[in-house]
């Protein structure tokens, strides 16, 4: 099975407070649907010493954001878009935009 979304992908935000924005899936959550994008969706934890080398305060940190909400971004298109799977010639799956018919792989091969 092909994932839409990989690890290392810029993905462009669909609905919600970050919506239009882009940027780059730093983990994927398999078992919840989600991923989480550097610079988005970021709220703020409050975490307590641990130890006296270990200093305490209000962290801010990535939240995850659910599949649906994220589409790959496509570079020649300048927008998100739903991807195509093509086979080839090697037997290999890529992924390639729906609109432009351009490569999501990338740089990543």
């Amino acid at each position: 099975m092909l994932a839409r979304i990989k690890k290392g992908d810029t993905v462009q935000v669909i609905s919600g407070r970050e919506k239009g924005k882009t940027g780059t899936v730093l983990d994927i959550l398999i078992k919840k649907e989600k991923a989480l994008v550097e610079k988005l969706n970021r709220v703020k934890r409050h975490m307590k010493a641990k130890s006296q080398k270990q200093q305490g305060g209000i962290l801010e940190k990535e939240a995850p954001l659910p599949f649906s909400v994220l589409l790959p971004y496509c570079t020649k298109c300048t927008k998100g878009v739903r991807i195509k799977v093509k086979l080839t010639k090697e037997g290999e799956k890529t992924r390639i935009c729906a609109d432009c018919g351009g490569d999501l792989e990338g740089k990543k091969k």
